[in-house]
């Protein structure tokens, strides 16, 4: 049996002819950029997260970028974020001129300590110079939304919310009530890439904020830095959703919760087949709840017995596609080196980078697949 990391090719034969004519609807309408398929899923997303603006762009990484300019972050100015990310968390600070602070992680979630990026809020040397934090919420588990916000108000600091992998998860507060990932920063981005769990057929990101006028800048960084065509206020980028790529969101996005329902239903039966075979000694797997607070947009395992690399070559002469996120942190980076930062500053970033294994799910996962998959496991840790 072959089990993919990630396979599309399932889901596009669920709802291939409704595709189609969408794509079909906005070739023939001749408006391919910036129009009325971009303008659905803005207010779509953004209604969705509780946002009053939503700015699509033409990818995650370009969100971030024109999201974190858009909050006034600048040359001389210092943003927190975590290690244990894709490289565009932190490029977005570094291009705009800005230094990045690296914050350890939870060795349970993975996501950004907060408590550690509080004790830098109050005691690195450089306080004065903190304007912003960016907390990612990853693999699809939201980071602690309640004292995010209390950091907000605390430290008068700029949150800008890296949801690349969250959209649709949650934080369930201490009186019950819920927040979602994107509802509690300055401003919140999307990834739209094809492995998201509301992915497109190419690239595709979006910005979600309740602030009119960070609103309003972004929509000018996205146009080259300009309201009025010609005429530039800021020099900005190019950097637009696609109208055919809304389209596909579009019609995607009518099904999202449907997605997560069914990646939640993978997660639950690897838990269970995981606890039924004994692994739970060797391996840590995701804490599995009966809510929306990790949508698992990646499921990822912590091997513990050191052996992750020679696990995964075995896994792999199986036919079952794996992947390392990620496999070097950010704050050892070369490009990054210029920081100071070394080896054993952020221990439980670099310990996760050499123990977790991201197995198989997407929402057309076969229970037959993720049993191969336990199985196979099992084997290979012998």
């Amino acid at each position: 049996m072959k089990v993919p990391l990630f396979d599309m090719t399932r889901q596009y034969e669920s709802f291939k002819d409704e595709m189609l004519s969408a794509m079909d609807r906005v070739i023939t309408s001749g408006r391919v950029i910036l129009g009325p398929e971009v303008s659905e899923l803005e207010k779509s997303i953004a209604d969705y997260v509780g946002s009053d603006y939503g700015i699509g762009v033409a990818n995650g990484s370009d969100a971030l970028f024109i999201a974190l300019d858009a909050l006034g972050i600048k040359e001389g100015d210092y943003v927190i974020t975590t290690p244990y990310s894709f490289f565009a968390t932190v490029s977005c600070i570094t291009r705009l001129g800005a230094t990045p602070i690296f914050a350890d992680i939870d060795p349970v979630t993975f996501n950004v300590d907060l408590d550690q990026t509080e004790e830098i809020l109050k005691n690195h040397p450089k306080k004065e110079q903190i304007k912003a934090f960016i907390p990612v919420h990853i693999f699809g588990q939201t980071v602690d939304l309640e004292k995010l916000k209390v950091l907000r108000e605390k430290y008068n600091i700029k949150i800008l919310e890296d949801c690349a992998q969250s959209i649709g998860s949650c934080w369930i507060n201490n009186d019950g009530s819920i927040s979602k990932s994107a509802s509690v920063g300055d401003a919140a981005t999307f990834s739209f890439f094809p492995t998201k769990n509301l992915g497109a057929y190419g690239d595709g990101g979006m910005i979600v904020t309740s602030n009119a006028a960070v609103s309003e800048s972004c929509q000018v960084l996205r146009k080259h830095g300009s309201k009025k065509k010609y005429y530039h206020e800021v020099v900005g980028i190019n950097s637009r959703l696609d109208e055919l790529q809304a389209a596909i969101l579009n019609v995607k996005f009518k099904r999202l919760k449907t997605y997560i329902e069914k990646r939640k239903a993978i997660a639950f039966k690897y838990a269970e087949l995981f606890r039924e075979k004994g692994l739970e000694e060797v391996i840590v797997f995701p804490e599995v709840k009966d809510d929306n607070t990790h949508v698992y947009h990646q499921y990822v395992i912590r091997v513990k017995s050191g052996n992750r690399d020679a696990l995964r070559e075995i896994l792999t002469e199986k036919g079952i596609g794996t992947s390392v996120y990620y496999p070097k942190p950010l704050h050892l980076q070369p490009c990054f080196e210029y920081l100071g930062y070394k080896e054993g500053d952020l221990p439980v970033a670099e310990k996760a980078c050499f123990e977790t294994l991201a197995l198989p799910i997407f929402p057309e996962m076969r229970d037959e697949e993720v049993a191969y998959v336990v199985e196979t496991l099992k084997q290979g840790l012998r």
